[in-house]
C-alpha cells in the first residue's frame, strides 16, 4: 500500500480518522459500564439508607421522591421505609454549603414519630480530620450536660438544634465550631422536609401542602 505523503490534508484526514474511532471505543465503554455504576450507585445509597432508618421490607430508593423546601432553591430526596405496608419513617438526603471549606452531604432517618433514628455523612470537603470527627462526635454522649448523641434524638422537642455559642444546647466539634454549626443546619433542613411530609400526611384526601413542591424522582436512574 502506498504511503500517504505528510500533506496537510493528510494529517487531518489521519486525526479525523483517529477521532472517531477512539469516541467509538468511549461510547461503547460507557454503555458497557453505565448499568453497572447505577446499579452500584442504588445499592450504596439503599445501604446508607437502611442504616439511618427503622427495619423495612420496601425498596426506599424506588419510592424516593424530591421535595422542595419553602423559602429555598434546591430539592432534597426522601425515602419511606415501610414494613409490612406500613411507613415506619423516612430518609432524608439533605445537604448544607456553610461547611469551612462548602459542601456537607448527610442522609438523616427519622421514625414515624419524629425521632431522629441516625445520620450519616455522604460527602464533605472538609479536612479529612475535621470531616471524619462528624460521625464520631455526634455519636457520643456529652461530657458537659450539653447535647451531642443525635441518635434517639426527639426532634419535636430539640429542634431546630443549634451549637452552644449561638444559644442553644448541642456540643460543637472541638476547634470546629464553623463544622458543627453547618452539620446541624443539614440535619435541620432534613428535618424541616421531614415536617412538611407530615403536613402533607395530616391534610385531607385532594389537598397538598402550600409549603412545597414534591416532584415522584424517575425510578431508573439516580437521584
Amino acid at each position: 500500500m502506498k504511503k500517504l505523503s505528510s500533506t496537510l490534508p493528510n494529517m487531518l484526514l489521519s486525526l479525523t480518522g483517529i477521532c472517531v474511532v477512539v469516541s467509538g471505543i468511549l461510547a461503547l465503554v460507557n454503555k458497557v459500564t453505565a448499568e453497572p455504576i447505577a446499579a452500584s450507585a442504588m445499592k450504596a445509597k439503599v445501604e446508607a439508607i437502611r442504616a439511618v432508618t427503622p427495619a423495612f421490607d420496601n425498596n426506599p430508593y424506588a419510592e424516593r421522591e424530591r421535595l422542595l423546601p419553602e423559602g429555598e432553591t434546591d430539592s432534597l430526596t426522601v425515602y419511606p421505609a415501610r414494613k409490612g405496608g406500613s411507613l415506619v419513617g423516612y430518609a432524608v438526603e439533605s445537604y448544607t454549603r456553610a461547611g469551612f471549606n462548602g459542601l456537607i452531604s448527610v442522609m438523616v432517618g427519622f421514625d414515624a414519630e419524629g425521632t431522629l433514628v441516625d445520620f450519616s455523612v455522604l460527602e464533605h470537603s472538609e479536612s479529612p480530620g475535621l470531616g471524619s470527627l462528624i460521625p464520631e462526635w455526634y455519636h457520643q454522649k456529652s461530657e458537659t450536660g450539653g447535647l451531642r448523641e443525635m441518635r434517639g434524638l426527639s426532634m419535636s422537642k430539640e429542634a431546630p438544634l443549634s451549637v452552644r455559642k449561638d444559644g442553644g444546647r448541642v456540643d460543637a466539634i472541638t476547634a470546629a465550631t464553623i463544622s458543627s454549626r453547618a452539620f446541624l443546619d443539614a440535619v435541620n433542613r432534613a428535618w424541616r422536609v421531614y415536617r412538611q411530609l407530615q403536613s402533607q400526611e395530616a391534610a385531607p384526601s385532594g389537598e397538598s401542602s402550600s409549603s412545597s413542591t414534591a416532584v415522584s424522582a424517575p425510578t431508573s436512574s439516580p437521584s
